[in-house]
Formats: structure tokens, sequence, C-alpha cells
């Protein structure tokens, strides 16, 4: 819900200063809940942290808009995702074993003064860059910027097509567990595994990239990632054996990416004046998906079974694909 806060502030304070200081204000959280020796405080500070890590990946999604060309931007919003992907692969795996070795604790203490120290290298870093100097605040600048990103037909396709990924994709990832338990494996590691490989997929996506722009038009690219993370869901519902299951999640994970990241390109250019509020609806939208989703399955499992909810949600993703390469023109 403060994505589209964030995004506006972006749009009038800076964008590498937004950033900046949200990465600053993350690593301070982290470090209290270090030494928190209270709950409600441990409680408070994380809900710091998630209110401004909404600054970060739109943020510096609308920075990319703003720095490389159209024609090159999903190679550069490709690369981002690769860099985000292998974080939360590499993030999950490093606190794991620095919780089982050292405790929670110094999974908060290394985290945040890993983080501490991003902020301070950006901070001179993002010094290099050039980039226009944001306009004075203004309310009535603010809600015409609004209307501009939503009077573009796009725009519409862009936060709905994102909003029913996160439901029926990211809303399935709390039922991991459960599905993996029908078929007689009740090892939580081996859900992590399947997730972890769905970011896989990711990478492998960002890494291909480069050799498909430009050569595959952009209507195939979603036309062919919404029909592999489709068929990847319905294999799912099959409950094949895990091993078979990462291998299906490692591709399913490629199809999202592939359809999502030709989404982003076309949110970043929803607006030249405003894509921090162009990228903020467009996370806020997913985000809300993705809460939603978990809800909407839940019901599904309990009153029509998991696999018809599953198989629907392949279709979904599958017309999700299909409408995307229909609607989504860049501009000429």
């Amino acid at each position: 819900m403060v994505q589209p806060i964030l995004g506006v502030t972006a749009d009038f304070f800076g964008k590498t200063r937004l950033m900046n200081l949200c990465v600053l204000v993350m690593a301070l959280a982290t470090l209290v809940c270090a030494v928190a020796s209270d709950f409600w405080l441990l409680v408070a500070m994380r809900i710091a942290a998630g209110l401004v890590a909404g600054g970060v990946f739109p943020v510096a999604m609308a920075l990319i808009g703003d720095l490389v060309p159209i024609h090159q931007r999903q190679v550069a919003i490709a690369r981002l995702l690769g860099v985000a992907l292998t974080a939360n692969v590499l993030g999950a795996s490093i606190a794991g074993i620095i919780g089982d070795l050292m405790g929670w604790r110094a999974v908060f203490g290394v985290l945040g003064l890993f983080s501490l120290a991003v902020a301070l290298t950006a901070f001179f870093a993002f010094r290099n860059i050039t980039l226009p100097k944001p306009p004075p605040f203004n309310r009535a600048a603010v809600i015409a910027n609004f209307r501009d990103i939503l009077a573009d037909p796009r725009a519409k396709a862009c936060f709905g097509a994102v909003f029913l990924e996160a439901i029926f994709i990211h809303g399935l990832f709390p039922y991991i567990g459960l599905l993996l338990q029908s078929i007689g494996e009740f090892r939580a590691s081996i859900a992590g595994l399947l997730i972890a490989c769905f970011a896989v997929g990711g990478i492998g996506y960002s890494l291909m990239v480069p050799a498909l722009a430009g050569r595959v038009a952009e209507r195939k690219l979603m036309l062919a990632g919404g029909a592999v993370a489709g068929s990847c869901l319905a294999l799912i519902s099959l409950h094949f054996p895990w091993p078979v299951q990462a291998v299906v999640y490692a591709a399913f994970g490629c199809g999202f990416y592939l359809l999502h990241s030709c989404i982003q390109v076309h949110v970043t250019d929803l607006s030249q004046t405003a894509r921090g509020a162009a990228a903020s609806l467009h996370s806020s939208s997913f985000y809300m998906g993705q809460a939603l989703g978990p809800v909407i399955y839940g019901f599904g499992f309990a009153h029509g079974g998991p696999e018809p909810t599953i198989v629907f949600g392949a279709l979904v993703v599958l017309g999700v694909g299909f409408m995307c390469s229909r609607l989504l023109r860049r501009r000429t």
C-alpha cells in the first residue's frame, strides 16, 4: 500500500537519493533487530524495513527507464532481475548457514552491516550519475502524473497482468509443502529447493535475454513466457516426484520472468516524467495479487481440490501471456 507514496517521492525527491535513504533505513532497522530485547520492538523494526523496501527495486527499475534507451531496456531490466534473484537465492542460503552456526541475532547483524556497507557505497557511486534535477513537489503535478499514467491504454494491461501473475503464480508458493506431502515428501528443505529452482530459472532467463532481445519479437516472447509458465503450472498439478518438479519449477521461473520482464519494459515507458509513480503502481498491483493469491488458492483447494484449482491458474496465466501479446505495443 505504501508503494505509490514511494514512487511519487522518487519522482520529486530524486530516485538515487530515495534508494540510498531506503537502504540506509533498512540497514539500521535490521541492526536494531540484532540487539532487540523486546518482541514488539522486533516487530516494529521489521515493519519499518518492509515499508521502505519498496523504495529500492521498483525505483531501480524506474531509474533504468531514465538511463537506458527503450530498445536496450529489456536487457538492462533482465540484468537487474538476475542480480535480485541471485541475491534471493544466496541470501536465504547464507542466512540459514549463519543462523545454524551463530543464531538468529547474527543473521540480522551480518545482513544489517552488509546493507549499511551497500548504502555507503551507493552514496558515492550514484554521485557519478548525471540525472535531470527533479521538479519541486506539487500536488497538482502528482495528480496529473497519475492521470497521465492511467490514460495510457497499456497501464490497465500491465497492472492487471502482474496482479493476475502474482495471484496464480506466487500465490501457489505457500502450498508447495502441502503439495509435496501428497506424494509422501515431508522435508521442508525440498519445498525450499523448489522455490530456489524457480529463482534459478529466472537467473537463466536473465542470461538468455541478450541473445533473445532484438532477434525475437516482443510479442512472441510474451506468448512464449505465458505458454511456458502456464504449462509448468499445469504440470505441477500432476504431482511428479520432486526431482522432476525441480526441473519443472526452473522452467516455470524462466517462463514467468520472460513474460514479466516484457511487462516491466512497458511499465517504464508509461510516463517520461513520472516513472517512479508508474513503477510503484506496478509493484503495488503485484504485491496485492501476491497477498490475495494464497487466499484464492486456499479456497480453491478446500472446495474444488488442488488439481482443478492449479489447472485453472495455469489457464489464467496462459491467457495473461496472450492478452499481453495483443495489447502491449511500444509507442512509436
